[in-house]
């Protein structure tokens, strides 16, 4: 395994119980704040197991050492890109739970920001990660969000037994805005009671049999709270 992204998939494909966090808060210029937390908290015990393993699947499983290298690799690769700023990263291995976050100057850098680091970190399988892919797209009125296509494609290469594992994982979508919300595409989406937050939840397996249950265009409206 070449990445600490790799070291995730195979968390996800040893546990059901994972809990991913995916959360954007946009200004009214296009910039703003992402934040992604993983929490594999409630399967210690079995990556634990894992760890002690020389390999699994025909592959090597890093140390804790090596993970956290990955970790602070991946995080400096992310830093040097134009248009990211105050990259952060704070890990608790002992309890495999990972938070990340980075401001951005546009969507379309924070994207493009996280297309290239992927392809570096994933130099055996660049062709996963495909550039003209756009998951994130902001008007100034309304926001999309859908899924990235290197997901779409790793999801298509899960076993069927390693689909079931993830039937009580988590995952959870937030975007955060500073005007009001007016509606959204996505009928499963939930509005906060201020009317600045869009809130979409699903568990792991369902996203991996449909892969649109987070896409959602957010319309909003032109008063400031």
């Amino acid at each position: 395994m070449k990445s600490i992204i790799s070291f995730f998939i195979l968390g996800l494909l040893t546990s059901s119980c994972i809990e991913i966090v995916d959360d954007i808060s946009m200004n009214a210029d296009g910039s703003g704040t992402f934040k992604y937390n993983i929490n594999l908290s409630a399967s210690k015990v079995k990556l634990n197991s894992v760890l002690a393993l020389d390999s699994l699947e025909g592959k090597k499983v890093p140390s804790r050492d090596e993970i956290k290298g990955r970790i602070n690799h991946f995080i400096y690769a992310l830093e040097q890109k134009n248009g990211i700023s105050n990259v952060f990263v704070e890990s608790d291995l002992d309890n495999y739970i990972v938070k990340m976050s980075c401001d951005f100057k546009s969507v379309r850098i924070l994207q493009d920001a996280i297309t290239s680091t992927l392809q570096e970190e994933l130099k055996e399988a660049p062709s996963i990660v495909n550039e003209e892919n756009d998951w994130l797209s902001w008007t100034g009125d309304s926001f999309i969000r859908s899924i990235p296509d290197f997901t779409i494609k790793k999801t298509k290469e899960l076993k069927p037994e390693e689909i079931n594992l993830l039937k009580q994982g988590n995952y959870i979508c937030i975007t955060r805005f500073n005007k009001p919300v007016k509606e959204c595409s996505n009928a499963n989406a939930l509005i906060a009671k201020n009317n600045l937050a869009v809130m979409l939840k699903t568990n792991a397996y369902s996203l991996t049999q449909n892969l649109n249950l987070l896409e959602n265009t957010i319309y909003l409206s032109p008063i400031k709270p």
